[in-house]
C-alpha cells in the first residue's frame, strides 16, 4: 500500500514506522506527513500523541476522528518547510491537504508549527 502522505514510500516503511513509534519521527516535515496519513485512516490516538501537550484537543478527539471518516482525502501537498531538521528544536510547515466533503472539493492550507521536546516532535497549532 503506497503511504497516504505522497512521499511515494509505502506505508510500511513511511507513516506506519511513526504510527508505531512516534520517538522514530527524525523530522517536523516528517511529523505534519504523518498526522496527515492518521487523518487519512482517522488515527485518533496518533492525532492525540502527536499534538504537543500544551495544545493538545482531547475533548474533541471524537469529533476530529468523525470528521476525519466523513471526508475523502485525495492528496497532500507540502508548500515549504523552515527549518524542523533533525538538529532543530523547532520548525513550520506549510501545506494544503485536499479532500471532498458531501461530494464537494475542498482544502485544508495551514503553516504548522512543530517543536522538539527530549527528542520527540510534536504539533503545537498554527504559526
Amino acid at each position: 500500500m503506497s503511504c497516504n502522505c505522497g512521499s511515494g514510500k509505502s506505508y510500511a516503511s513511511c507513516c506506519e514506522i511513526a504510527h508505531q513509534d512516534i520517538t522514530q519521527v527524525k523530522t517536523a516535515e516528517q511529523l505534519m506527513r504523518s498526522r496527515y496519513t492518521a487523518f487519512t485512516l482517522a488515527y485518533g490516538d496518533y492525532l492525540m500523541e502527536s499534538h504537543h501537550v500544551s495544545t493538545r484537543p482531547l475533548s474533541e478527539k471524537a469529533e476530529i476522528v468523525a470528521w476525519a471518516k466523513s471526508v475523502e482525502w485525495d492528496k497532500l501537498e507540502v508548500k515549504s518547510t523552515n527549518k524542523g531538521l533533525e538538529n532543530d528544536k523547532e520548525g513550520t510547515v506549510k501545506f494544503k491537504a485536499h479532500f471532498k466533503e458531501n461530494g464537494k472539493q475542498r482544502f485544508i492550507k495551514e503553516n504548522s508549527k512543530f517543536i522538539k521536546e527530549n527528542g520527540v516532535w510534536y504539533y503545537l497549532g498554527l504559526a
